[in-house]
């Protein structure tokens, strides 16, 4: 991108956040077919009345993903719903567009971890003639099950070479953040590695909050953050997806996909917001896991392999 700023342009983002949707379920194709699997992603385009268009694209049952949806959504109407103005009440009632890319891997391999990513953009419009308000939200985070240290290195210092050309205190600033949105508050734990995570994102630097300037910022920021998913995932997906596991590793990963279950519909306000904004409950939820697993009161056992994660691996840490 030109370094010429521009005013906000949902069209702009919505062509990015559906290219890369291609991109990426190409790579995770490519990742089946080369395991000799013939399995391949449900593509559909749906419309609504209000000129809304969703692209899920979900694989099932594959060699390598038990499930991936990479689910594409644009959205518009005449008033956000609750959940995109619970902390913005002035924005009640105002007409909005919406555009975000989310995805979701639950692999076969217990040695593969599950990876999820967001990327979204709205805007807000005055009918009184006022500047629209926007704002950009995203990330990527890991959630391993038999973690090796050199993934989640790679995987940090692939996210702070997202962010890097954009200050120097962004990684760590979205890190943070990221340790603090994905955890599970009644367990008292994380969900996994972390990664990035930023919300109503308006401007970069000094640039004025929602001028055009920002936008053109912020933009270029979310782009290199999302480009940068597919380098930080599949050289991990590639290093762990022959490993040899058994029924006590299978086990393991459907007991904290439990985990992760848990958080999407406690806590999780992508989960939230589509569910209110009436979007397709299939879509919405196909980021929960195929199967998983709930046991009543278990830890595993002192110094095992399973528990290494909990001890030397969901406690934040300082990765790169």
């Amino acid at each position: 991108m030109s370094g010429e700023a521009q005013q906000p342009d949902s069209a702009a983002v919505r062509e990015h956040l559906e290219a890369l949707q291609d991109q990426i379920c190409q790579a995770f194709e490519d990742f089946e077919r080369a395991a000799g699997s013939d399995t391949r992603f449900d593509a559909r385009t749906l419309e609504n009345e209000r000129g809304g268009v969703g692209r899920p694209r979900v694989l099932s049952d594959g060699l390598v993903f038990e499930r991936a949806a990479v689910n594409s959504t644009y959205a518009r109407g005449p008033s956000l719903p609750p959940a995109a103005t619970a902390d913005r009440p002035q924005l009640a009632g105002r007409s909005f567009e919406a555009v975000s890319l989310s995805l979701i891997t639950h692999p076969v391999n217990p040695y593969v971890p599950t990876s999820h990513a967001n990327w979204r953009f709205f805007i807000a419009y005055d009918e009184g003639g006022s500047a629209p308000l926007w704002w950009f939200g995203g990330g990527f985070d890991l959630t391993p099950y038999y973690p090796e240290e050199e993934d989640v290195v790679h995987w940090h210092r692939t996210a702070k070479a997202s962010c890097d050309p954009f200050g120097a205190d962004l990684y760590r600033r979205y890190k943070e953040e990221c340790d603090e949105y994905f955890h599970l508050p009644h367990r008292g734990e994380a969900r996994g590695v972390g990664g990035l995570f930023f919300d109503d994102l308006t401007h970069l630097g000094d640039d004025e909050p929602n001028s055009a300037a920002a936008f053109s910022r912020c933009f270029a920021f979310v782009r290199s953050v999302s480009e940068h998913y597919l380098p930080a995932y599949l050289p991990i997906v590639e290093r762990r997806k022959g490993t040899p596991y058994g029924e006590r590793h299978r086990d393991f990963q459907l007991y904290r996909r439990g985990r992760y279950a848990e958080f999407n519909l406690a806590f999780d306000r992508g989960t939230r917001y589509g569910l209110q904004a009436g979007a397709r409950a299939e879509s919405v939820l196909a980021s929960m896991p195929p199967r998983a697993l709930g046991r009543y009161d278990w830890s595993p056992e002192t110094d095992s392999e399973e528990a290494r994660l909990e001890r030397d691996f969901l406690p934040p840490r300082d990765w790169v």
